[in-house]
């Protein structure tokens, strides 16, 4: 006997919805699985991991592959220019001097008692429009420096300036993480920002220079013979402290321009057309790089070739970064068609479990389980974006902020930043645990305790 349709059709969706919390799982374990034990490359994991998504969960190959192209395709014209044209920026500031001189400027005007606050400020206006390994490579020469001249340890003076970075890195766009969640999201990008700016702060205090007079009696290691000078160009010059601040600080004014004038002039006005314009992330960081071109760039002695090379030279290094953004988009998107998402959001929504809880608590697992937060960031978005229908714009924004700080949890063995601080501060195994993530761990429990605490107040 035929049973009647909507028996049926329930059939089947009971038959679907059992399916899919393995299916998430299982796509899961694929991802995990090829980074860290088999050490494929994210991009091509997360495009395997949506597949097995697809499989597990009964979705036909053909609209796996179309559901996987369709996010990767939209990610990348969404977050893959931003990231593009963050990097000629960075690029630009470290190449004419403009970094240095936001460095010693802060520094030179420091006692031994500030210069961990010090280090903290430079950490954070360095982070701010660059990627986290370029900051890291940029300040070592910096920190090697004052730490011996002023006899501090380099645990009092690096750590500052790591959780500058990294803050800014997990929190604040146009860092890939946050755009590829306000992305997927729907969040709005200014209100975002405003936010991630407002939160990081604190949590740079807390991670930083605080912590560092605890983690600095647990690790005591001397500054290594690296760095000794850095030759200066010939005929090259720096651009002035006001200048570099001024333009580092440009694409972020552009964006809190539109922010506020959604909220505070009516919709039509002239002022606020304007501002919506300049403010788009598109338009904001292409400006800031056209503006840098001639501040950084000729500021500096550089002629049109020597900028053109700058430029050129940006792109290769970021053009994994875009991929395994792009992939993770892929990857959202085939939760999102199989309705994983949604089952998620349900139960959310049944259980009474805070929303940023457990947007953090994801972040935190895949960051635990692959050591990349840019992945963790992606992959914690795309189960969690379904859930955005019943929020509001300011609870939207602190999702992606509590998704940022679990992406920053516990960096241990399997993140290629863990070696990197290890090498260049010559520490063991044990004293990089001790401090670098401890500290990572510190900005993760921080920034999470700071979101729901402003949680109220934007509801």
């Amino acid at each position: 006997m035929t049973p009647p349709p909507l028996l049926a059709a329930a059939g089947e969706a009971a038959v679907s919805s059992g399916r899919l919390v393995p299916a998430a799982l299982v796509g899961i374990a694929v991802i995990v699985v090829l980074i860290t034990q088999l050490k494929v490359h994210p991009a091509l994991s997360l495009t395997l991991g949506s597949l097995a998504v697809a499989a597990v969960a009964g979705m036909p190959m053909g609209d796996a592959i179309d559901s996987f192209t369709k996010g990767f395709g939209s990610t990348a014209a969404g977050v893959g220019i931003l990231i593009a044209l963050g990097a000629m920026f960075g690029r630009l500031l470290a190449d004419s001097g403009g970094a240095d001189e936001i460095v010693d400027t802060i520094v030179g005007r420091s006692s031994t008692r500030t210069l961990p606050w010090a280090m903290a400020a430079v950490g954070a206006l360095i982070g701010l429009p660059m990627f986290f390994e370029i900051g890291l490579v940029l300040l070592m020469p910096v920190i090697f420096l004052v730490s011996r001249r002023s006899g501090l340890s380099l645990i009092r003076v690096g750590i500052p300036a790591l959780a500058g970075l990294s803050v800014m890195h997990g929190l604040v766009p146009p860092h890939p993480g946050p755009l590829v969640a306000i992305d997927a999201l729907n969040a709005d990008l200014g209100l975002t920002l405003g936010l991630g700016v407002l939160i990081a702060i604190p949590t740079v205090i807390v991670a930083g220079p605080l912590f560092a007079r605890l983690a600095a009696r647990w690790v005591d290691v001397p500054a290594p013979k690296l760095f000794e000078g850095r030759p200066a160009t010939e005929g090259a010059k720096r651009p002035s402290f006001g200048v570099t601040l001024a333009t580092v600080l440009l694409p972020v004014a552009l964006m809190l321009g539109k922010a506020l004038a959604d909220i505070f002039t009516p919709e039509g006005n002239a002022v606020r057309t304007v501002l919506d314009f300049l403010g788009t992330p598109l338009i904001a960081l292409l400006i800031a790089v056209l503006v840098a071109m001639f501040t950084f760039g000729a500021g500096s002695g550089m002629d049109r070739q020597a900028i053109s090379r700058t430029v050129e030279q940006s792109l290769p290094p970021i053009a994994g970064i875009i991929l395994i953004v792009a992939a993770g988009g892929g990857f959202k998107q085939t939760l999102v068609d199989t309705g994983i998402g949604k089952l998620v959001a349900d139960w959310v929504q049944n259980s009474g479990l805070s929303v940023l809880l457990l947007a953090w608590l994801v972040a935190v697992l895949i960051r635990l389980a692959t050591g990349s937060a840019t992945v963790a960031t992606v992959t914690a978005s795309g189960i969690l974006a379904p859930l955005v229908t019943h929020l509001s714009t300011g609870e939207t924004s602190l999702l992606v902020l509590a998704i940022g700080a679990g992406s920053l949890f516990f960096s241990h063995v399997n993140d290629a930043g863990f070696w990197l601080v290890k090498e260049y501060f010559g520490m063991s195994v044990g004293q990089t645990i001790k401090s670098w993530s401890l500290m990572e761990t510190v900005i993760s429990v921080v920034g999470l305790a700071l979101v729901l605490l402003v949680s109220p107040l934007v509801a």
